[in-house]
């Protein structure tokens, strides 16, 4: 069965998995990648996302080079470019990729178009379908964070230059629609106000943030807005960073080239989240399992499901290294959990609240 679609905006329809491509150019080569992208396609997965910083972790030897094999697999499979849908993201404010635009620094109108004419020129195409902020360029609690500390606030780019600068990359037909990432209910609303405001600006038509079994923070106020503006949330993580797959789970601890073994002390965003030394973290996860287990479904199949069944939910973005986990995922979307599974489910949910925000 081909992988259904959603409308995430007028004529854009996305595949309801979008293949995320972080691991290209560090634990997938050139040719492996190739693999992943062509069954995901065969398939009927349009959607695939990328980020200018990726691969990850971040170093500067294979910056863009995700977005770089993304666009050499459209260019060499000849893939007619109205047939699949790009999604890429402008980096936010970090003092530690300095080799992206020195820092970056900020989102000002000049890093906004430096990285768009960037991402375009790695992917061979003179548009990109989806461009989103990949984390505000303000001060907010990311990562596994969860209190807001005003002492940490910083001088930053307001959101109407950075509306106003993809405005004019939209009007030069470089990008076709906007989305935002890591964001939270106060940014959501004020893009979306100051687009209501002036007629130039874009509207943004998502948002990428962590959704998953063990992190529906999203329902706690995102959700709202979400709802009544009319926007789609793009799951990412929905495994957890593999969490959620069981794997880590096994008597050697998973296997030696898994990401959170490969990677071990060298991916401060994934370690600080998804940290199976976490009792809570620890003890939800195997209550998801029994669950998987009690109903005779793969571990995988729940996770995706759970995120899929959300009906603000357009996409969950995940990650694949190995042809063998895309036929997982795929497979997916093919279950359907009954009321007595998410009634568990939820009991879980109760015990152990978002272990991994």
């Amino acid at each position: 069965m081909a992988v259904p679609l959603f409308n995430l905006a007028p004529g854009l329809k996305v595949s309801r998995l979008c293949l995320g491509t972080m691991t290209f150019g560090e634990q997938n080569s050139l040719q492996q990648s190739f693999r992943l992208l062509d069954e995901a396609f065969d398939a009927g997965i349009n959607f695939i996302d990328s980020a200018e910083m990726y691969s990850v972790p971040q170093r500067a030897e294979t910056q863009g080079r995700s977005e770089e094999y993304v666009g050499l697999w459209i260019k060499e499979r000849k893939i007619p470019r109205d047939r699949v849908v790009l999604a890429t993201k402008v980096t936010g404010p970090s003092g530690q990729m300095t080799w992206i635009r020195g820092g970056p620094k900020c989102l000002d109108a000049s890093n906004i178009m430096e990285a768009i004419g960037n991402s375009l020129l790695r992917m061979q195409t003179d548009y990109i379908d989806l461009y989103q902020i990949h984390w505000p360029d303000r001060y907010v609690p990311m990562f596994g964070e969860t209190d807001y500390d005003l002492t940490r606030q910083f001088s930053s780019v307001s959101i109407d230059e950075q509306l106003d600068t993809l405005g004019k990359a939209v009007d030069a037909g470089k990008i076709r629609y906007i989305g935002l990432s890591n964001e939270t209910p106060y940014g959501v609303m004020k893009f979306l106000q100051f687009a209501k405001d002036v007629p130039s600006y874009p509207r943004i038509v998502s948002l990428q943030n962590s959704y998953s079994l063990l992190c529906r923070s999203f329902d706690s106020g995102l959700a709202e807005c979400c709802h009544h503006e009319r926007v789609s949330l793009l799951a990412y993580s929905p495994l957890a960073m593999g969490i959620l797959s069981g794997k880590y789970f096994s008597p050697d601890g998973g296997p030696v080239d898994a990401r959170m073994n490969l990677f071990r002390g060298k991916y401060a965003e994934g370690e600080s989240r998804y940290n199976l030394s976490n009792s809570r973290i620890k003890a939800a996860t195997k209550a998801y399992l029994d669950i998987a287990e009690k109903y005779a479904l793969s571990p995988v199949s729940l996770a995706i499901a759970y995120v899929l069944k959300h009906p603000l939910v357009a996409s969950a973005v995940f990650g694949a290294t190995k042809e063998w986990q895309l036929r997982e995922v795929l497979g997916a979307c093919d279950v359907k959990l009954t009321p007595e599974i998410t009634v568990e489910i939820d009991e879980v949910h109760r015990r152990y609240p978002n272990p991994c925000p």
